[in-house]
């Protein structure tokens, strides 16, 4: 049953052109921007002169005007009321995250801590260098549930006058961005009852950009919402390219003493050796927090991007049970895809505690690896490669969570360490390590997903069925040259095989292979697919290495590799 006040089908043909030529599954990352969307900006942009709203003339006013709407338009479409919350416009989720860090740092003299959940994205981790106080990973929501309930503590530093201040931050994503699970939102509030209780000068933030893409974000119990939460649009809408940091006016206070200040967040600046002196802005708390000029372009095209998106899907509630209702579908197929021999080709990296059927503990994206039916990795990267190859757009890798890696993955930081000693780093696309695999395969969905997507993704893994080690897979891909389909054996474990006396890499990237191709033209037109060889293995013999995987010519390498 189709929730949105559209039918899915007319959205997809009428929004999203694009996508009836992929399949994407990557809404996790960004959501596609709808049609209509960029023609109603345009149009926007076209009608109005916008001026820097720091000034009074009337381009500049009708600027200041746009950036105010939409700041309370956003704060009513999260549920949280102009009276208790404010809305900083920052460049993106990260952004919000490290104004929070160094306005708390300030208001603690330098003296911070942090506690933060494992199973947070990279920004949120890297918080806890700015933490002088020591900081704390906690590596289980039971961690948490305890810490809140019974040990409740935090380090506390003397402070020249011997009194034992104790300020800190405790910050856990809403929803994992590696496999989607959804996290307890009622920490906050217990967190600040604790800290009443303890006389403890605690504050919470909420990664919220992953949780806001497909779930509505509620903030109406002020007294039980955190303190900060930060998220990106783009996540939500496709388009602009904007983050936002929504912060209760009752802990507003402590990110007035950053030591940095930006054009205009004061009202006067003072320069000179002797008398160095500045006044932040005292009236609403963005005033003090926006450095420089907002991107009120950026800002603008928020009320495109609410009329459009409200008009298509009606509201988060449709969103989350449209790309729920998928996800669990997805799900469900995947897990239940075997080898003849019985063994599973997929592994779900699913929490314990999580369930598709229910969105208060799951996100529409689905973490997984596959294995061969002899229980060999197959590397997420060749996944992914052959997955383009099929117009199939996914995401691979350490996903920027590198605690959830972890613990899935079953790596201690020993093994970890070890393997960036042997060479493994972000995206170089060593995949597999001393028997583990270094990272996932995730697929996301969306509010435009369909169910043709789901069919795609489910029929694409199937072809893994029964899949033995060193066996090829046949896989069509189109031919860009647009005459016909060819058919191509993929070698998916992402080495190249060995020539006698040549130390080759693990993989090749598209920029040295292309170049190795530039370099041996007569060995490139006879790897050359032809109408007989229908995807031989193409082979350099200069080179004495075999390509992973088949081409047609320089153009189709780049967009396979």
């Amino acid at each position: 049953m189709n929730p949105y006040p559209v039918h899915i089908d007319r959205i997809r043909r009428k929004e999203y052109p694009l996508l009836n030529k992929t399949t994407y599954l990557d809404h996790a990352g960004s959501t596609p921007h709808p049609k209509s969307l960029m023609k109603d900006y345009q149009k926007l942009m076209n009608a109005h002169l916008f001026g820097n709203p720091h000034s009074q003339s009337p381009s500049s006013l009708q600027s200041t005007e746009v950036v105010e709407t939409a700041r309370l338009r956003m704060l009513h479409f999260f549920r949280a009321d102009p009276e208790h919350f404010d809305l900083v416009f920052v460049a993106n989720a990260t952004a919000a995250l490290k104004l929070v860090a160094e306005g708390v740092r300030g208001h603690a003299k330098s003296r911070l801590w942090y506690g933060y959940h494992a199973d947070s994205h990279t920004s949120l981790v890297g918080l806890r260098e700015l933490a002088s106080a020591g900081s704390r990973c906690f590596f289980t929501d039971t961690e948490v549930a305890t810490w809140l309930s019974e040990d409740f503590d935090i380090p506390s530093d003397e402070l020249t006058d011997g009194q034992a201040r104790k300020v800190g931050l405790f910050a856990y994503p809403a929803q994992s961005n590696m496999n989607g699970r959804r996290l307890p939102l009622d920490w906050p509030g217990k967190l600040r009852k604790c800290a009443s209780k303890s006389n403890t000068e605690l504050y919470s933030v909420l990664d919220a950009a992953a949780f806001v893409a497909t779930a509505q974000l509620d903030l109406s119990d002020h007294e039980n919402a955190p303190d900060f939460t930060a998220l990106s649009f783009y996540k939500i809408f496709g388009f602009p390219d904007l983050g936002a940091l929504i912060v209760r006016k009752g802990a507003g206070h402590v990110l007035l003493k950053r030591r940095y200040f930006g054009g205009g967040t004061v009202d006067m600046v003072i320069n000179g050796a002797a008398d160095v002196w500045h006044a932040i802005k005292q009236g609403a708390l963005h005033e003090a927090l926006e450095d420089g000029t907002p991107a009120f372009h950026s800002i603008a095209a928020l009320h495109c991007a609410l009329d459009v998106h409200t008009r298509l899907y009606g509201c988060m509630s449709n969103v989350s049970q449209h790309a729920g209702h998928l996800a669990a579908l997805l799900y469900t197929r995947m897990a239940s895809l075997l080898h003849s021999n019985g063994a599973p080709v997929c592994t779900i990296y699913k929490h314990s505690a999580s369930d598709y059927q229910d969105s208060r503990t799951q996100g529409p994206t689905i973490a997984f690896n596959l294995r061969t039916c002899r229980g060999a990795w197959i590397g997420k990267s060749d996944f992914e490669r052959l997955a383009t190859l099929n117009n199939i757009q996914l995401r691979t890798g350490g996903v920027c969570n590198p605690g959830g890696i972890a613990s899935y993955l079953d790596l201690s930081p020993k093994e970890m360490r070890e393997n960036y000693a042997e060479g493994l780093r972000c995206g170089n696309g060593i995949d597999e390590m001393n028997g583990k695999p270094t990272g996932i395969i995730r697929v996301s969905l969306g509010a435009p997903s369909h169910m043709q997507d789901v069919e795609a993704c489910v029929n694409f893994v199937a072809r893994f069925v029964d899949v033995e080690s060193n066996q090829d897979v046949q896989l069509d891909h189109p031919n860009p040259s647009g005459r016909r389909k060819v058919s191509s054996k993929c070698f998916f474990w992402g080495r190249r095989k060995q020539a006698t006396g040549m130390n080759t890499p693990r993989s090749w990237n598209a920029e040295q292979a292309v170049q190795i191709m530039t370099q041996n033209t007569q060995a490139a037109k006879a790897a050359s697919c032809s109408s007989e060889a229908k995807g031989e293995q193409c082979y350099l013999p200069e080179k004495e290495a075999v390509l992973d995987l088949m081409v047609l010519d320089k153009k189709s390498l780049k967009d396979a590799v």
